[in-house]
């Protein structure tokens, strides 16, 4: 494991052993889940307390503005920080924070999310919100990360779009409705091009995992 980001933000004794290590959360669905809102939704919760929240979210996320983030119930606030897969987080920016929000947290850098651990070292807790895997079911470079740093890992639950089983894939559509399996990992779009599937429909749409022969 590469464990530069954790030197280069905390060198090795430079906090106490007692010092406070806030937690890391990935709260993960697929799309069409409500992760967004769920996030709106924390974040007022801090706020109605009197409490800092600081919302951040991937640059490139820009399908209703450059800082905007936006549930598809329609509510929506504007992000405080834009990072980009090379951004290099300043600690000082999160002082008196009470606690990071992250949307589409799928889209982060190995080193950003490292940079997202290392802050919680003396730091405010950061939930991340994102997609566990793509639309040929591979995991996202930053969700593989978030699963293997996260204190608590949590899955916001919807139901496939075509029966009533849990989705827990990301199908990609063309014009037509008909399964797309081809092309680049990273296309944004939004219920015209995906659909939350469980197994059963997103194989028999996809023709991946066919039965075992006998």
């Amino acid at each position: 494991m590469d464990t530069a980001s954790y030197h280069e933000y905390h060198p090795p004794g430079q906090h106490p052993k007692d010092s406070a290590v806030a937690k890391l959360y990935f709260r993960h669905g697929t799309m069409d889940s409500a992760k967004t809102l769920n996030l709106l939704a924390v974040a007022h919760n801090y706020r109605s307390q009197g409490k800092r929240v600081l919302l951040v979210k991937p640059r490139m996320d820009d399908r209703f503005g450059a800082a905007s983030i936006r549930s598809r119930a329609g509510i929506e606030a504007e992000a405080d920080l834009l990072v980009d897969p090379d951004s290099r987080l300043d600690p000082a920016f999160f002082a008196g924070v009470d606690c990071v929000l992250v949307d589409e947290a799928q889209f982060l850098s190995v080193h950003l999310v490292e940079q997202l651990r290392a802050l919680t070292r003396g730091g405010p807790p950061v939930i991340c919100y994102g997609l566990r895997t793509d639309f040929r079911t591979h995991l996202f470079d930053g969700s593989r990360r978030l699963l293997e740093l996260a204190d608590s890992i949590e899955e916001v639950k919807v139901t496939c779009q075509f029966c009533n089983r849990k989705a827990i894939f990301n199908l990609r559509m063309q014009a037509d409705g008909a399964a797309e399996l081809d092309g680049p990992q990273v296309e944004l779009g939004g219920n015209d091009r995906y659909a939350p599937a469980c197994f059963g429909c997103y194989g028999a749409r996809t023709g991946l995992f066919p039965p075992l022969a006998g």
